[in-house]
């Protein structure tokens, strides 16, 4: 019983396949951070523009 549980831990630590696996998700979490951050300091620079962009098409159509 010991010895079987002793070779399954082994072989879970010789099987990287689940480190490179995380290793992926983060890589992917902090790709998505930096984007939520672009978009977020972004976000209020384009509100304004379509705004602007808003107003004079109402005024055009007006």
């Amino acid at each position: 019983m010991i010895e079987a549980i002793l070779h399954a831990t082994q072989a879970l630590v010789r099987n990287r396949a689940g480190a490179t696996a995380v290793e992926y998700g983060l890589i992917v979490a902090l790709i998505v951070i930096v984007i939520i951050g672009a978009i977020s300091s972004l976000g209020g620079g384009t509100g304004g523009l379509w705004g602007t962009v808003h107003d004079k098409v109402v005024d055009a159509m007006g």
